[in-house]
């Protein structure tokens, strides 16, 4: 039976059907379907951890109990999972372990760019990349099984367009694979230096042996066609040289480390010019040219954001064109004969800036900081609008957790005082990622600085996924709520404030306590999701009699407030009744529908 997939969906279907038993992550686009699909099956364990390192770590710990496992996150959770990650991959696994990285080129949904197939070539394992939803199944289904024939972590890695993509899918039974023995092994599990020097060892020729490996797998295959041109390529890069280039010879990397070196070698000389066709960095254009071989790559091909088959056909497809027409594409040929005409096109499409939802819980709390004139050190979540007009209101977004890091070192550079003008804000569930740990340092440390904890009782950004704070796990059952208030006070924090994140006057009377007073302190904003309520509180209109024109309503950033030229106008469709804006209109000209005359 063929199903249709998106990426994600059929990676947890891989998983199951390879026999998969526990599953751990931190929900983070463009990964997070993955576990939410994983938790519908009954056989499988399938857990939110507070963070990927941990995420990774209980993978860890199921792979040397015996049981197949996988950790799934997004790429720049790969960085808070590499600490445990590298030494993984010297002690090695008992059953299989699968780590699912998926990067974002583009920045849909990320603060950078990076590519992790250089965390594969740091730690030495080794590294998959599928181009489609069928091979996104197949390829997880047999990285378990390289996973126990290498004794080695495998890092499968997806990218946004992967994940996010249907194509049809073959669907397959569950094997169930035995639970392996647990046997104590402490020169193989224990990183003491004795054994990590040993250990090392056992790394370096298990890579051999996996590029020897790479030279005979399937994943890797040549598709010949016109020999005056190659292209070498892997994942969705693979299905835009064949949209933009039907008629050239394809190297399809499926393990793209470590290399096939003989096969590589022998494509490139069996072809009269060859390019590199990449995403991102020059991670297998450079390796190639380290063997001494004559390849084209980035210096057509762009470094930043995400490609396409246009992008293909305007960059390699233009070279290839003026000696090879009929190697193009006849639907992107006129993007290879005028490229400077195809890039003007493609940048004249309209954009639509992200906002915040109609009734968001966050809006106030920076409308509030924006009209204090506060330095905010901000973090990684919904709330990292804030940034946008008209609240303008954070100054800084480096990752989870950092808030409450930058907002103390700002303090520290430039004296106390300053502490009364910077506050850091960060989300209930990034609190409970890495946050914790950082409000620890400011009372250790003796910060007078104020943190603003915005819960809206949900991981809202990538999908309203529960954590520690939610009282309900992946699985959706209850489980013991975390209480932000009581961990803000063992941490040793004196000054805890809750206030609803609704009310404008006791949120900025909050604010002004708190910045004010001596030592570290703690503002909770506490008001759920907008998103999580059915049905709305109410519904807001603006009295045309009352209303000045003066656009103060506006500076909340409200998509259902707009304005027809003279007056304030709000939409009812998108009006989610917070309220918001009955609080910040001089003129009271905002009322709720229903009231007075309409």
């Amino acid at each position: 039976m063929r199903e249709l997939l998106i990426g994600n969906h059929a990676l947890a279907r891989g998983a199951w059907e390879a026999g998969v038993r526990v599953a751990a992550a931190y929900p983070g686009t463009p990964s997070t379907e993955i576990i939410e699909a994983l938790a519908g099956y009954p056989e499988v364990y399938a857990e939110w951890a507070p963070n990927e390192k941990v995420a990774l770590e209980v993978a860890i710990g199921a792979a040397i109990g015996g049981a197949r496992s996988l950790a799934a996150m997004k790429h720049v959770g790969v960085n808070v999972a590499a600490d445990p990650l590298m030494t993984l991959a010297y002690t090695g696994v008992n059953a299989g372990l699968v780590l699912v990285s998926a990067d974002d080129p583009g920045l849909f949904s990320s603060q950078n760019e990076q590519d992790n197939r250089f965390y594969a070539r740091m730690a030495q394992i080794p590294c998959l990349e599928p181009a489609d939803s069928q091979e996104v199944k197949d390829m997880a289904m047999l990285a378990f099984s390289l996973s126990e024939e290498f004794d080695t972590p495998v890092i499968l890695r997806l990218t946004t367009r992967i994940a996010h993509s249907y194509s049809l899918v073959e669907l397959g039974e569950r094997r169930e694979v035995p639970l392996k023995d647990y046997v104590k092994q402490p020169a193989k599990y224990v990183m003491l230096p004795a054994f990590g020097k040993v250990r090392h060892r056992v790394v370096e020729e298990r890579r051999l042996k996996l590029a020897a490996y790479a030279e005979t797998t399937p994943l890797n295959r040549v598709e010949w066609a016109d020999r005056r041109v190659g292209v070498i390529s892997s994942g969705v890069a693979y299905q835009y040289v064949k949209e933009a280039l039907p008629g050239v010879s394809v190297l399809k990397l499926g393990l793209t480390y470590p290399l096939p070196e003989k096969l590589i070698r022998d494509f490139v000389n069996a072809v009269d010019t060859c390019y590199v066709v990449e995403e991102l960095e020059p991670f297998l254009e450079d390796q190639i040219r380290a063997l001494g071989l004559a390849v084209t790559g980035k210096e057509l091909v762009p470094r930043v954001d995400e490609l396409s088959s246009v992008i293909v056909a305007r960059t390699v497809g233009s070279r290839v064109a003026a000696f090879a027409p009929e190697l193009v594409s006849p639907a992107l040929a006129p993007a290879a004969r005028a490229p400077e005409a195809a890039a003007t096109a493609a940048a004249e499409l309209p954009g639509r800036p992200p906002l915040m939802c109609p009734g968001c819980p966050h809006r106030g709390v920076f409308y509030v900081l924006k009209k204090l004139q506060l330095v905010v050190a901000g973090d990684i979540g919904c709330y990292t609008l804030g940034a946008t007009p008209p609240l303008q209101a954070m100054d800084t977004c480096i990752c989870m957790g950092a808030s409450l890091g930058v907002a103390m070192g700002m303090e520290k550079a430039r004296g106390p005082e300053f502490a009364r003008r910077v506050v850091g804000v960060i989300g209930d569930s990034t609190f409970l990622h890495s946050g914790m740990t950082g409000l620890l340092d400011m009372v250790y440390n003796g910060s007078n600085g104020t943190l603003i904890i915005l819960d809206n009782g949900t991981t809202a950004m990538t999908g309203h996924q529960d954590h520690p704070g939610t009282g309900y796990t992946a699985a959706h059952r209850h489980a013991p709520k975390a209480d932000l208030e009581q961990i803000a006070r063992a941490l040793g924090v004196q000054r805890v404030q809750v206030v609803d994140s609704y009310d404008l006057e006791a949120v900025e009377r909050a604010i002004r306590e708190e910045t004010a007073a001596a030592g570290p302190s703690v503002i909770i904003a506490r008001r759920p999701c907008a998103l999580l309520h059915k049905e709305k509180e109410a519904v807001y209109l603006v009295d045309k009699e009352n209303c000045l024109g003066c656009r103060y309503c506006l500076e909340l950033g409200c998509p259902a407030l707009s304005f027809n030229g003279e007056q304030a106008v709000i939409d009812p469709i998108q009006c989610n009744g917070c309220g918001l804006c009955i609080q910040v209109c001089p003129a009271e000209a905002i009322r709720k529908a229903g009231e007075g005359n309409e």
